[in-house]
């Protein structure tokens, strides 16, 4: 069972993922790199992923848009968009799902843009894919979302190429093309890692508006537990491969139940007075080969007790927010 906030409690979810089991074989055996994943995003609403490098974050994002790189693959579990099974559909049945359904935006816009093709040529094409429209409509449109995401001369820049752009202007170009097509639900992973703070902020505002203003929903995926407090409705904090607390964005940021959670807020630097220190996690997440026993985090938590040790806790819930562990933070 996933908490909703009462907004989005009377809707069924636009995506709906259910004990998501990812496996990678390899010589020495498999590997688990998700394990039981279970969460749910309505229309409209944005869900932030954070966690440490390696938590599963973005394996998470892949996973929903049929992207695993191989080996990497479904083991069990399902994933239901708009009440369709995803997880069992074959490689061509989901390209005409990625794009006109499911947008993505990733880390590094060069991997989205062929340097080959003017942006306005990238733009239509997407639109006279994905939507029954020509190429001269699509022209206009084209114009009007380089417009929408802040590109300055939209109708003269229609014909330059993606290296004649700075990069919050790649990343704003990504922006469009992910949302032309006007897709239900984007997966954004890492969008405005590579750019500087300043950007960030509008590229996350822009891509909060844009789709706030279509009731798309946004599947967010950072480490920067800032971006998520600023953006999102809900979270989903992940370790090792778990989901090990989620819940409304407001209840974890203020209230964290899980020591994981916690010491994540505790690294966010507070406005309303100065800190000598911040919280720091001591040690580091394990390898996927080397999981401890038990809950994953327990060599590196402060409430560690022999139980942690010897296997993992049920899920529970606490308010409106949902908890993996033996002794959460009692507020």
């Amino acid at each position: 069972m996933v908490v909703m906030n009462e907004r989005h409690s009377q809707r069924p979810p636009l995506l709906q993922v259910a004990n998501l089991h990812v496996e990678i074989p390899t010589r020495h055996g498999v590997l688990k790199a998700l394990e039981d994943v279970s969460f749910a995003i309505h229309a409209g609403e944005i869900v932030g992923f954070v966690g440490e490098s390696g938590a599963g974050k973005s394996l998470t994002g892949m996973a929903v848009l049929g992207l695993l790189d191989a080996p990497a693959r479904v083991a069990s579990g399902a994933i239901l968009f708009d009440g369709r099974r995803l997880d069992t559909l074959g490689p061509q049945a989901m390209r005409k799902i990625r794009g006109k359904q499911i947008g993505a935006i990733f880390q590094d816009p060069l991997v989205s843009l062929n340097p080959l093709l003017t942006i306005g040529d990238q733009l239509i094409e997407t639109m006279t894919t994905h939507l029954e429209i020509g190429p001269k409509e699509a022209a206009q449109r084209a114009v009007e979302w380089m417009r929408a995401v802040g590109i300055p001369a939209p109708q003269e820049r229609l014909h330059a190429y993606p290296h004649q752009f700075s990069g919050g202007m790649r990343q704003r170009i990504v922006i469009a093309l992910a949302l032309c097509a006007e897709p239900k639900l984007v997966v954004a992973d890492e969008p405005t890692t590579a750019l500087d703070v300043s950007v960030q902020a509008q590229v996350l505002e822009l891509l909060k508006q844009l789709c706030r203003e279509r009731g798309t929903a946004i599947l967010l995926v950072t480490h920067d537990m800032g971006v998520i407090a600023e953006n999102a409705d809900r979270v989903a904090v992940m370790y090792a491969g778990r989901i090990v607390e989620q819940g409304p964005v407001e209840d974890i940021v203020s209230a964290p139940r899980h020591p994981y959670s916690r010491g994540l807020m505790g690294a966010i630097p507070p406005l309303e007075h100065a800190v000598e220190w911040l919280t720091q996690i001591e040690g580091a997440m394990p390898r996927l080969n080397a999981k401890p026993q038990g809950c994953a985090f327990n060599p590196r938590c402060p409430a560690v007790t022999p139980q942690c040790r010897e296997r993992r806790a049920e899920i529970r819930s606490l308010g409106n927010s949902q908890v993996d562990c033996w002794h959460p933070v009692d507020h």
